[in-house]
């Protein structure tokens, strides 16, 4: 299509081909300032309670909610019932939860919620960002569904702690900076994630990738081969390592280790490590490394790193190659190569002092399987390439792509499998 086709298309309002689709259907928006109000004059006549200080949860949104109820009744110029239900549910919102975010949270369509000070509220859906009409009238308003936010995670988060990571009671993954750092004001990123998680069916269907490609990794990992996802930022790394994790078979003792906890693998016999920040003095921190190394202890079969990205790169890699077979990663990369090329700067930043060839020699010898992942300008998340790690051949790391995509016309085509067999995989089927 020509670009005079295309102009002449979105002047009409019609769509392109391949445009990326509309964004997820909100709540109607209510008058900001009028929920603020209400806001306020409940917390006013809650103050006032004499046995507010002493009130469990429960009791104080039960309070909430009749004060509330009380106000809307004397409240004027609302059309209609649904009109007042929405103010009903916005001013709740602002007391008990997190404000004009909380329905953004609440829509399973909605995969990422990001805050840029004041005006600014975008979400992803279906792998597109889309700028909402929503926004926080006072920086007062923003910062107290902050404070709200990262005390439901056990954190603290101000000026002199102005960054946190932390998780929300449902497991969504939070960030917030803070001015100065943040120039324009506060800036909140959310990444949630669902609860039903996606089967190797779903990503077959969702043409992720084919059913041989899908069959060949239930086998890699069955046949407990080192795996190691790559991909770019909102790939969908984890989701892939959780479906890779299902077919671990079940009487396995699995240990994983995330620096915010994110998996969410069925096995019985499964260890969840978390890492965390150091306190306020700068004590009591605990690294992914430190997790990893204490793993080693823990009679693991397997042990799954949500992501390496730092100086447990050599640990987790000597334990891939010291009967710890069959584990999984993750890290951030944009090509199967890249990916190598980071464990060896990670495994360099983490003052190891060994020669470069015998880092890559270990990284030959504990990867067996990289699969990359991608996303297109639509945002749909595919597998990209399917890589075996060889091993060396002078003194690079060899490669062979068992699985691509070809362009054709400028598209990148299915996923299909090359001319190259798995040499590792057959050496596996061998010894079974």
């Amino acid at each position: 299509m020509s670009l005079a086709e295309r102009l002449d298309r979105r002047s009409r309002g019609v769509a392109s081909p391949g445009a990326p689709p509309d964004g997820p259907t909100l709540r109607p928006s209510v008058d900001s300032a009028r929920v603020v109000r209400l806001a306020d004059a409940v917390r006013s006549r809650l103050a006032e309670l004499p046995d507010r200080a002493s009130m469990n949860d429960e009791r104080l949104r039960s309070a909430v909610e009749g004060e509330t109820a009380l106000l809307l009744a004397d409240e004027s110029n609302v059309d209609g019932t649904e009109s007042l239900v929405g103010l009903r549910n916005a001013v709740l919102d602002e007391l008990l939860g997190f404000g004009v975010l909380q329905d953004l949270l609440d829509d399973q369509s909605i995969s990422e919620v990001m805050v840029n000070g004041l005006q600014g509220i975008w979400v992803e859906s279906d792998g597109v960002l889309h700028r909402t009409t929503r926004s926080f009238l006072t920086m007062e308003q923003l910062l107290r569904v902050v404070d709200r936010m990262v005390h439901s995670a056990g954190r603290r988060v101000d000026q002199a702690s102005p960054m946190v990571d932390a998780r929300l009671p449902d497991g969504s993954r939070l960030n917030v900076i803070l001015p100065p750092l943040s120039v324009d004001g506060p800036a909140v990123t959310i990444r949630k994630f669902t609860s039903a998680g996606l089967t190797m069916d779903d990503l077959v269907r969702q043409d992720s990738l084919d059913a041989e490609a899908a069959q060949f990794l239930e086998s890699a990992v069955r046949s407990r081969m080192n795996v190691l996802v790559s991909g770019g930022t909102g790939t969908g790394k984890t989701t892939m390592l959780n479906v890779l994790s299902s077919y671990i078979d079940r009487d396995e003792r699995v240990v994983t280790v995330e620096d915010a906890v994110e998996l969410t693998l069925d096995l019985p016999n499964l260890v969840r490590l978390e890492a965390r920040p150091a306190n306020t003095e700068g004590s009591g921190e605990v690294t992914i490394r430190d997790l990893v190394r204490n793993s080693l202890r823990m009679r693991p079969n397997r042990i799954v790193v949500g992501e390496v990205r730092g100086w447990e790169t050599i640990d987790m890699l000597q334990a891939m190659n010291t009967g710890h077979e069959g584990s999984l990663s993750t890290v951030h990369a944009n090509t199967p190569r890249d990916a190598l090329r980071r464990l060896e700067t990670m495994t360099l930043l983490g003052g190891v002092d060994l020669p470069l060839r015998a880092i890559r020699e270990q990284i030959a010898s504990s990867i067996d399987i990289i699969v990359h992942l991608a996303r297109d300008a639509r945002g749909r998340r595919f597998v990209g390439t399917i890589a075996e790690v060889e091993g060396m051949e002078s003194d690079v790391v060899a490669m062979a792509d068992l699985f691509t995509r070809t362009r054709s016309n400028g598209d990148l085509g299915p996923l299909k499998r090359t001319a190259v067999s798995s040499h590792r995989m057959a050496r596996r089927s061998g010894e079974a």
